[in-house]
């Protein structure tokens, strides 16, 4: 498993490492985005389109976001039933679309500002 998204997507969720990443490998769960294990190339495009770093290589997820690594992976076990994640541009269309997953997320979480990118643990 290279990438691991962590606690800071939740409720801040921006989507400009799924439009970074060259094969496709984030999905959309109820609460955040997350990157197949088995899908992903290991070539770190999207940690730096994070405005928010949530996305760290496996070995470097810092220990109060450990539980994150078995979060990330548990949904990839058995057969996926997760939807892969849309663009940015797609996902912001969503939020005015009644029971769409972003409209879905955005009533539960609202919306958050745009945050500025933060220094790395």
């Amino acid at each position: 498993m290279p990438y691991v998204v962590t606690e800071p997507c939740i409720s801040v969720e921006e989507h400009a490492c799924v439009d970074a990443c060259p094969v496709e490998c984030f999905y959309q769960a109820e609460d955040q985005l997350l990157i197949h294990p088995e899908e992903c190339i290991d070539c770190g495009a999207c940690v730096t389109e994070c405005p928010v770093n949530a996305i760290f290589e496996v070995s470097n997820v810092p220990e109060k976001w450990k539980t994150y690594i078995a979060k990330n992976m548990a949904p990839f076990l058995a057969t996926p039933s997760l939807p892969k994640a849309i663009s940015q541009d797609k996902w912001e269309a969503q939020r005015r679309v009644t029971g769409s997953p972003a409209s879905r997320y955005y009533g539960k979480y609202g919306k958050a500002p745009r945050v500025a990118p933060k220094e790395r643990d």
